[in-house]
């Protein structure tokens, strides 16, 4: 497998071979061989997304690869610290190294009867316990309820922030709470008061007028939940996977997908309000599924300029949007959008902007809201916890046991003057 490294060497190589491609176009080339070339310039650019986008996944890879290293570390130095350490159940007298996974096994063996496990896995299993919230556990299982296994909190958060970047903390703002009760913030929009001259000896007006107007903008937390999934004892036995590790790969992709879908288009009232629903009218395309580079720069002007400064303005698009916008062209024929130097490491940019890929907003067609851009750090992410994956054995799911996710979240803008849409034409 190539290394990043390498992955960004290819990708240079193609956009230098790309540009003088292009270049190849003069005003005397016929038409036919300009659109031949502007072919093989297309293939060479997709080629040139696709290695950049195995690189972003790599280096994104690597990045969780490296904090759930690091958090591992740090659980197993908890732990032996905390107890004389062991390899399993039956050699967990003789010193070596137990982990979750093995403890929860255990459980699984005995069927449930925390009774009936070794001392040393119980012991691991309830100090596993202590780390995670619980929910509605309670007489579903009488044996012991939901069992959670830790290691897979950090595969489940890094497998939803591949699904689209709203969950993600380097969009918008983040606040994290461990109770799911209503969370207030408090608004205010002074931008249109101003003071007034003053008259020397004059007493001041105190009418009122220049009163402060406040606001109030709320966070709920709103519930997701994959439903079970059955994984039978058979299976757990015989697959070369750890089934509970795999399984919640896929659930974290699951929650991902829910919680960037309600994140980007929620409705406000049954569910999160979602950063486009709350986003409000910049520009309205003339076109019905086209726009023009105008009416991007029109859409960015038409965010005030204090919210036009900060690390998190920045414009938001799905990846058929992109594709449009990268094929607009000046007057002579040159493409409008400009590559970052990957050589050196300068991320790739939308008319000098970062941007964030999210493919749960709409593509070109009549009345869609396709296009974003703003300060997104006024737009809160409200988390509750951290996701949850359960697994419980009873006589629904003996001698297997069933293996679900959950997650609680919200998201609101705070001041609606921040992020602004493009609109196309509703055709009418």
């Amino acid at each position: 497998m190539s290394t990043i490294k390498e992955l960004r060497e290819q990708q240079a190589r193609i956009a230098t071979n790309a540009r003088a491609k292009f270049d190849e176009i003069k005003d005397d080339t016929p038409a036919e061989r300009a659109s031949e070339i502007e072919r093989e310039f297309d293939t060479m650019m997709a080629e040139h997304d696709t290695i950049g986008q195995r690189a972003d996944r790599a280096e994104k890879l690597e990045r969780a690869e490296k904090a759930m290293a690091e958090q591992r570390e740090r659980e197993q130095d908890e732990q032996r610290s905390a107890r004389r350490p062991g390899v399993d159940p039956v050699e967990a007298r003789q010193g070596g190294d137990m982990d979750y996974r093995t403890a929860f096994h255990d459980y699984l063996r005995n069927q449930g009867n925390t009774g009936a496990m070794d001392p040393e896995a119980r012991a691991v299993l309830q100090r596993g316990y202590q780390k995670v919230e619980h929910r509605a556990q309670t007489t579903t299982n009488a044996a012991g309820g939901f069992t959670v296994p830790t290691e897979l909190m950090n595969m489940i958060v890094v497998s939803m922030k591949a699904f689209g970047p709203m969950y993600d903390e380097d969009v918008g703002t983040v606040i994290t709470t461990s109770g799911g009760g209503e969370l207030t913030m408090p608004t205010v929009n002074d931008t249109a008061v101003t003071a007034e001259a003053h008259t020397e000896g004059a007493t001041l007006t105190d009418d009122g007028g220049k009163d402060v107007t406040f606001g109030q903008k709320v966070l709920n937390s709103f519930a997701y939940n994959t439903e079970w999934l059955r994984v039978s004892r058979e299976l757990d036995d015989d697959s070369i996977f750890a089934m509970e590790q795999f399984i919640g790969g896929l659930l974290g992709e699951r929650l991902g997908r829910i919680a960037n879908l309600q994140l980007t288009t929620g409705n406000g009232s049954t569910a999160p309000n979602g950063v486009v629903t709350a986003s409000t009218l910049g520009k309205t395309a003339a076109a019905t599924a086209a726009f023009t580079w105008d009416e991007i720069l029109d859409l960015e002007h038409s965010v005030d300029p204090a919210y036009r400064v900060g690390p998190k303005v920045a414009y938001m698009f799905n990846d058929a949007t992109l594709l449009a916008a990268r094929k607009l062209k000046d007057g002579d024929g040159n493409y409008l959008w400009q590559m970052g130097n990957v050589q050196a490491q300068v991320p790739n940019t939308f008319n000098g902007r970062r941007y964030w890929i999210n493919q749960d907003m709409d593509s070109l067609a009549a009345d869609k809201k396709v296009m974003l851009f703003g300060d997104f750090s006024k737009y809160y992410v409200r988390k509750v916890g951290a996701p949850l994956i359960g697994a419980i054995q009873d006589k629904d799911f003996w001698p297997g046991f069933g293996i679900a996710g959950y997650i609680r979240f919200d998201g609101e803008m705070s001041d609606t003057a921040a992020i602004k849409h493009l609109i196309t034409d509703d055709g009418l």
